[in-house]
């Protein structure tokens, strides 16, 4: 018997701490590192006694991040408990919701600019459009991604093993709200996956409910891949795989390869069937570049799920919904999409400046006030990302304004100054954050656009070289050049190079 073809079927679950201020079903304040077991309380431990109140914070950013992924929001909803015992597990079960999540039906529409040939046409993995998800190819332009659901749950704490001799465990991030989005199994490659997950960072990102930072483990990534498999006529399912806590683009896509050799070698070594609700929950060895079986699991009754008693169930009102709507806001692909009509701005530039919204709207601001769009933004892009890059720094933290571009881009456009003065005006705002129009009155960089006494240079220039005139007359035209180098000089910089030039070709050509 021979394989065929195969399908590579993979859903993802990324989890996704929230940036309320305080935890889930307490007062403690909710933040990323600091002393171990110094922000708890017998809530976020489970002391008995200890009652949850759910943070209202917390539902609306659930919220927002449901409508940024386009979810339909339950104006009924409740929280329930997921047994499992873990050390790091504080009360032996987690807050999550179950069967009546807050956000349902969503989708994320992954642009096919940023998958690779082999991904959309076949070649490593065999990939049919028919399989795809009801209206998965928008315009040829994307692939949509079905969210099953958004539900609310806790975070647990942090187990830390010593050299292998000792273990402790942190218990600060215990309590810590998360949203965990659920796809439908539409992914068809490792490429796809990762794509997914940096797709749904930037657009949470983008509505300010998570910081998003994978290192951190603000985000976290199980993707559930299988295979179906064609031999000989008949169609095979090989068991899922759930990779746990990918935290790396590279980790998921490295990760889902590994795991489909790994599975069509299995298959081809044992074609037994399996319930179609077993799972093998796999751990990645990223040392090694393989997974690692952790357990199986046959039945989500492994989980005991019952209705939490602690918290009652409640309602959503409309309003609330809207508002949650309201700050969504322009989402990153239709801005770029945007950008690219409204500016001219080429795809590379447009992604680029519409990578966080704060660095979009600051160019937008710029772009407000500026005489030349498209030089304001090669300013930002090739000038200004440059030192934040240099400095480590995000354009929230950075000293200069939209007005220290638009001024700088207009003084070049005025003739004020010559572009390789606006170099220096640049580096001396950098340093000084003094408007241009300060620097260059400081500096006397303004340039002469008075005709006349341009001219008056420029008849020094000629009269002081007669040979250059001489090769002028002979062809040899590249000397207007080094002419007006000359007239640049005598000026000390602050001669209009375009009338100088113009100037310079009129007087020789009347010679």
């Amino acid at each position: 018997m021979a394989i065929e073809k195969f399908r590579v079927v993979i859903g993802c679950e990324i989890h996704c701490q929230l940036t309320t201020k305080t935890k889930a079903f307490c007062a403690c304040e909710n933040r990323y590192g600091g002393i171990p077991n110094t922000r708890v309380c017998p809530v976020c431990l489970g002391l008995p006694g200890a009652m949850p109140r759910v943070s209202k914070g917390y539902v609306e950013m659930g919220a927002i991040a449901g409508k940024a992924l386009h979810c339909d929001i339950a104006h009924f909803t409740k929280f329930d408990r997921k047994h499992y015992f873990y050390p790091d597990l504080a009360k032996g079960y987690q807050i999550t919701q179950y069967d009546i999540p807050l956000c349902t039906n969503g989708y994320i529409d992954i642009p096919y600019r940023h998958l690779s040939e082999e991904s959309l046409k076949g070649g490593k993995y065999y990939y049919d459009k028919t399989f795809e998800g009801k209206n998965s190819v928008i315009d040829n332009k994307y692939k949509r991604i079905r969210v099953e659901r958004i539900h609310l749950e806790e975070d647990v704490g942090k187990s830390l093993h010593l050299e292998g001799k000792h273990s402790y465990i942190d218990y600060n991030r215990c309590g810590t709200p998360l949203i965990e989005i659920v796809t439908k199994p539409d992914m068809n490659s490792p490429e796809e996956a990762a794509l997914f997950m940096q797709s749904a960072q930037e657009i949470l990102r983008y509505v300010n409910v998570t910081n998003g930072n994978l290192e951190e483990g603000n985000m976290r990534c199980d993707a559930n891949i299988n295979l179906t498999v064609w031999e000989d006529g008949k169609e095979y399912h090989t068991p899922i795989s759930e990779i746990k806590n990918l935290n790396s683009f590279r980790a998921i896509k490295d990760a889902c390869s590994y795991e489909i050799t790994r599975q069509l070698k299995e298959f081809e070594e044992d074609r037994q069937e399996f319930s179609p609700y077993f799972k093998n929950t796999m751990n990645w060895d990223e040392v090694s570049g393989t997974t690692n079986i952790m357990r199986t699991k046959d039945s989500l009754l492994d989980y005991r799920f019952v209705v939490e008693p602690d918290i009652k169930p409640f309602t959503v009102s409309d309003e609330f919904i809207q508002k949650a709507a309201d700050q969504v806001g322009e989402l990153p692909e239709p801005k770029r999409e945007r950008f690219k009509k409204e500016y001219n701005l080429s795809d590379f530039d447009a992604e680029t400046l519409t990578s966080t919204r704060a660095l979009a709207l600051w160019f937008e601001q710029t772009a407000a006030k500026s005489k030349n769009v498209k030089k304001a933004a090669n300013w930002i892009l090739a000038e200004l990302l440059g030192v934040l890059n240099a400095k480590n720094q995000t354009i929230e933290e950075i000293d200069l304004t939209p007005d220290h571009i638009a001024e700088l881009v207009n003084a070049v456009e005025d003739g004020t100054i010559s572009g390789k003065q606006a170099k220096e005006v640049f580096a001396q705002m950098v340093e000084t954050n003094e408007m241009p129009s300060v620097i260059i009155k400081e500096k006397g960089m303004e340039q002469v656009t008075d005709t006349g006494a341009i001219e008056s240079v420029v008849n020094e220039v000629i009269t002081e070289n007669p040979q250059a005139v001489k090769d002028f007359k002979g062809g040899k035209t590249h000397v207007v050049g080094w002419m007006m180098g000359q007239v640049m000089k005598k000026s000390h910089g602050k001669a209009n190079p375009k009338l100088a030039t113009e100037l310079i070709q009129k007087k020789l050509k009347e010679l």
